[in-house]
This record gives C-alpha cells, structure tokens and sequence, in this order.
C-alpha cells in the first residue's frame, strides 16, 4: 500500500521541471501494447513451435512483458524476450516487412498492431494525470514527456493532450540521436537538455521498472514511481523515491 505523499511534493523552490513516461502514465495505453506484443510474440512463437514440432509456450503478459519489453525501445524489447526464450533472430533493418522473421520485422509487426488499436480509438488518459500536469503548468513548471514508444505524436494527439507538453523525446528521437534505451538515462537527460533544466532540478515520472532505474541512473532530482498494479515495493526497490497508486494523489493529497 502506498502512502500519499501529499499535494506538495512538487514545489517551484525544488524543481523546474517534470518529465512524463507515456504509456502506463499519462495514457492509459499500457494494455495495448501489452497485448500487441502478446498478438505478436504469440503468432511468432506458434509459427516457430509448428515447424520445429515443438510446444508451444505463449507470451505471458504479467511475467514476459514486465520483464523483458515494458519501457524499453521496440526493438530492445524484441531481442531481450527472444534471448530470453533462447531464439536468436538476425537484426534486419527498419524497412523490414511486418512478416519479416527478424527482430525488426517482428517489431514492425507489433507497431502496426498498435497503431491499429490506436486507429480504432483505444486510447485513454488518466484524468489524475491530465490534471497534475495542468496544475504543474499553471505553477510554472515545464512538462515533456520521454517515452520509448515511436507513437508518441499519434497517441497524444488522439487523447488531444499534445500542446500539455513543452518537449518530447520518443522513439524516433533515441533512433535518430543513437540514445540508449531504458534503463539507460539518456532519453530523460535529452529531455531535461531540450528544457534547459539540470537533471536535479526535474523531476521523473514513471510506471516501468526500466523507466525508475534510469531515472535513478540519470541522478534527478526525484523519481516518482506510479504503482497502478500493486507493485510499490518493486518501484521503490529499482529506484523510485516516492511512490503513488494515481497521480490524482500529488493534485489534492487524497
């Protein structure tokens, strides 16, 4: 059980600025791509397993993707659960088909899984969220959000939350600037550069294990774990500071 730390965690004298994980934390998008990887990973490994003559062993989402996928970069998530499974897939390239049987093509399959759902209107914000951020611009802090996700853009403007945010650091921005993924701080320290804030001065936000420990890794200021599935005492363990079970608690100290 968490305690709630109370509406004044978050003060001007303290921080400059609050650096949001997407998924799991300001959309509640977490269960799409939790159940893509599972679509993906699933049709893959029942492939794998029909011509080899073996069993198949499902993905399961409350171990595998905990473990091996939550927060990390598409293709980390792809190649850290087959090197798990024991499987080893040639990289392939970004341009590789969603068919392809290379770690890409098995990424770029569950991105177009996700961005089907995200099409269908599936996604949803946490209102606790929404808010704390309203409430932490209007105090004058800067906001972005640092997400491995490369949907950012399409997820935010379907919850049409995009102008809430001063910067973002996504995907597409670790590709392109060669930035490590998580647990690894540097998307955070991108975001924290982008806004001109030192990393003591911001704070991280985040729901994965990944995303604490490279808050924890980047040294800022305070890393708040957000424990929607009971898992406050794992947080806290991988280097949050504080954790809350919804946001809603740093709005009004419920």
């Amino acid at each position: 059980m968490t305690r709630s730390p109370g509406p004044h965690l978050i003060t001007r004298d303290r921080f400059d600025a609050v650096l949001f994980d997407l998924d799991g934390v300001v959309t509640d998008t977490a269960q799409i791509h939790a159940s893509s990887w599972k679509h993906m990973f699933d049709e893959y490994l029942q492939r794998r397993a029909q011509r080899a003559g073996e069993t198949f062993h499902p993905f399961d989402i409350a171990i595998d993707y905990k473990l091996h996928v939550d927060g990390k970069p598409r293709y980390d998530g792809v190649r850290d659960f087959l090197r798990a499974r024991g499987i080893d897939l040639p990289q392939g390239s970004a341009q590789d088909r969603p068919s392809a049987e290379s770690v890409c093509g098995l990424g770029n399959r569950k991105n177009e899984l996700v961005n089907a759902a995200i099409s269908a209107g599936e996604v949803a914000t946490f209102p606790g969220t929404v808010a704390l951020v309203r409430k932490l611009r209007d105090e004058g802090f800067k906001c972005a959000v640092v997400t491995s996700s490369q949907n950012r853009a399409a997820v935010l403007d379907a919850a049409g939350i995009a102008d809430l945010f001063d910067a973002a650091v996504d995907g597409n921005t670790i590709i392109e600037l060669g930035l490590a993924g998580k647990p690894a701080p540097d998307a955070f320290l991108q975001a924290a550069q982008e806004l001109g804030v030192a990393p003591a001065r911001a704070v991280v936000v985040e729901d994965a294990i990944s995303g604490v420990e490279a808050g924890a890794n980047g040294k800022f200021g305070l890393v708040i774990g957000v424990a929607r599935h009971g898992n406050a005492a794992e947080l806290k363990r991988h280097g949050a500071h504080v954790v809350v079970a919804d946001l809603a608690e740093l709005v009004n100290g419920s």
